[in-house]
């Protein structure tokens, strides 16, 4: 299956009175079509920035963003207006994501009436009712207003409306992390039915591991605006090589009172600035591994095979991870 989505060398930078803010740097990620891409990361690593400028909604700095081999970054109006119809993006926050003053329906509806799509109000109700089926919204509720739903129910209304366009790639930003245990498990379990109905490509940004490798495909880790280390889901959770990812999948809470006097590995030290960063490692001055060899000059991603690439000079990084196992 060939790569839907491809970004290649990608950067934001942010100007600040003290320089500028490297959220994004140098990013190579590519998603196939029908899959997903799981992009985890702590806060502020640059994730929910990457996903913004894949869709366009953030111009880069500099780099390419590849729909379809066609450079998004390039696009003239008409060509973008047809992008935006195909990628569409769910926000973290269900509740200040929707007009407070609009009905479910007038929500659902906005996109179809931005895009001229079902002129007819009669087609452009049925189109509501069948994606508010979809998502699992009783049409009793077609007239109410966000404050009078529950989390779930308002994220389903997001989820509605970036897919009534019939969107082939979607951004899904922190969708669950504002909601409930149990409301999560609902939400992804949806996202999944819908992407194996649909053929939708998902790039799922979450800071929650559990989540990611429930949901995720491929994973790519992220530490202040760049990618430390991406490959298949299964084996970033069985042979963790980056000592960053290392750390975070120590951090996931296991539910097993057996382990209780398990030593956990705990990252040290303070995240250091992404304004003007220096060359080199980023997470060098946290890592415990960190050499001389770590500073001075930017590693690149390295394939250690089987599609499992890590950014990581440190000798021996294969058989640290594997006291890392989860």
């Amino acid at each position: 299956m060939s790569a839907l989505v491809e970004m290649k060398h990608l950067k934001k930078y942010f100007n600040t009175p003290r320089g500028l803010l490297h959220a994004v740097d140098d990013v190579n990620l590519s998603i196939e079509g029908g899959t997903t891409l799981g992009v985890v990361g702590e806060s502020g690593c640059g994730k929910s920035t990457l996903g913004r400028v894949a869709l366009r909604l953030l111009t880069a700095t500099e780099g390419q963003v590849l729909f379809d081999g066609q450079d998004v970054m390039q696009m003239k109006r008409r060509e973008f207006a047809q992008f935006q119809r195909s990628a569409q993006i769910i926000f973290q926050d269900p509740y200040t994501s929707l007009n407070p003053r609009m009905t479910v329906s007038e929500i659902i509806a906005e996109p179809l009436i931005a895009n001229r799509i079902y002129p007819n109000s009669r087609e452009r109700e049925r189109a509501i009712f069948r994606m508010m089926d979809t998502v699992g919204l009783a049409a009793r509720l077609v007239n109410t207003y966000p404050h009078e739903l529950d989390g779930g129910r308002r994220q389903r209304i997001g989820i509605a409306r970036a897919l009534v366009l019939n969107p082939r790639f979607v951004v899904c930003d922190e969708p669950v992390s504002a909601l409930d245990v149990s409301i999560q498990a609902q939400i992804l379990n949806l996202l999944m039915d819908l992407q194996r109905e649909q053929g939708l490509t998902y790039m799922f940004i979450t800071h929650d591991l559990s989540v990611v490798k429930h949901i995720s495909d491929e994973i790519a880790v992220m530490y202040l605006g760049c990618c430390v280390e991406r490959g298949p889901a299964a084996e970033i959770f069985r042979n963790p090589l980056h000592p960053y990812t290392q750390a975070l999948l120590h951090a996931i809470p296991v539910p097993n009172l057996s382990r209780r006097g398990v030593r956990r590995q705990v990252i040290q030290g303070e995240v250091s600035s992404p304004i003007e960063p220096k060359p080199g490692c980023r997470f060098a001055a946290r890592c415990p591994h960190a050499t001389p060899a770590c500073t001075g000059e930017d590693i690149p991603l390295r394939d250690c095979g089987g599609g499992h690439f890590a950014a990581c000079r440190l000798t021996g990084a294969q058989d640290r991870a594997q006291d890392a196992k989860i």
